[in-house]
């Protein structure tokens, strides 16, 4: 027996759960995704990944605004789905939605709930310098994030291991555990138990001005800022002569030993000082070109030691 699924998603995180679910022979009536969006240096609108894979599989792709209106959700009960599979769709799904599939709706998260609860779990992990997390398979209900678990599959962060790296790790797991959920879900034997009321962080969404860099906090800090945001939107800081100050990006960094005033350039491996300890800034990337190592920026961006960054 397989399962009638409408799948809800939209940026790459979603993809692989989508093609596992597809691979395990289960049918997908309708993809739900973001509408095309402007995007580019053109500003052209463009198809959300998950769209994009739709397409080429060729399922029914819905783009609706929103889901509050009768017309959209009679259309989705319509579809008379055994189940709703939701992975980073990007809209919340109001109390008609969540009722229509036969067996619920049910969403990956990217987080050991009930901790980093929201919109931007893997950063925040990296931000606050978690050595573990998780990617779970949820009940849902209407709460942010606040339904039962029906599985969940531990993860270690590396101490240097980027967002984007976590990212793509997170993306591959999560999508066998959807799976394994559905299986269970088919067999009657999917057991979903309510999160523990203590230890409930929310993961809000990056803020732009998170993103500047500030050499007066300590290393660790630092360190964990610069890799919870690679390599989006990218944790920056600005250097230059003032009429031509440029925003330089960090999507690499590690702890380094050295000491100095906070934000002064070390030596010529681009060491520098924070609050307390050091890091080293290992690729950069400046606006409109391609990420760099140290080495080949510092052949054409002067940035010699003594420098404030």
């Amino acid at each position: 027996m397989t399962l009638r699924i409408v799948f809800m998603g939209t940026p790459e995180f979603s993809v692989p759960t989508l093609a596992e679910i597809l691979g395990a022979g289960h049918e997908v009536a309708a993809v739900y995704t973001q509408p095309p969006r402007p995007a580019g240096r053109g500003m052209a609108e463009s198809k959300s990944p998950v769209h994009r894979f739709a397409e080429s599989a060729g399922i029914p792709v819905r783009t609706p605004m929103g889901l509050k209106g009768k017309p959209e959700q009679s259309a989705f009960a319509e579809l008379g789905a055994d189940a709703a599979v939701v992975v980073a769709y990007g809209l919340l799904l109001p109390a008609a939605i969540l009722a229509a599939p036969r067996l619920g709706c049910f969403n990956l998260h990217a987080s050991a709930l009930p901790r980093w609860r929201g919109a931007a779990p893997i950063q925040r992990a990296i931000m606050a310098g978690d050595t573990a997390t998780a990617v779970a398979v949820m009940c849902m209900e209407q709460g942010l994030d606040t339904g039962p678990v029906c599985l969940a599959e531990p993860v270690a962060i590396p101490p240097d291991m980027t967002a984007g790296e976590l990212h793509d790790v997170l993306a591959q797991r999560g999508a066998s555990l959807m799976v394994r959920a559905l299986g269970a879900l088919e067999r009657g034997s999917l057991d979903c138990r309510p999160q523990a009321t203590g230890g409930v962080t929310y993961a809000a969404k990056i803020d732009k001005a998170e993103a500047h860099i500030d050499f007066g906090k300590p290393a660790r800090e630092v360190h964990n800022l610069i890799r919870g945001l690679s390599p989006f939107p990218g944790a920056w800081f600005e250097a230059g002569v003032e009429s031509k100050r440029e925003r330089i990006k960090v999507l690499h960094a590690s702890l380094a030993e050295g000491s100095g005033r906070p934000g002064e350039v070390l030596d010529d491996q681009l060491t520098v000082a924070c609050g307390e300890g050091a890091v080293r800034l290992v690729e950069l990337q400046r606006a409109g070109k391609k990420p760099m190592g140290a080495r080949e920026l510092l052949r054409g961006f002067a940035l010699p030691p003594g420098t404030l960054l």
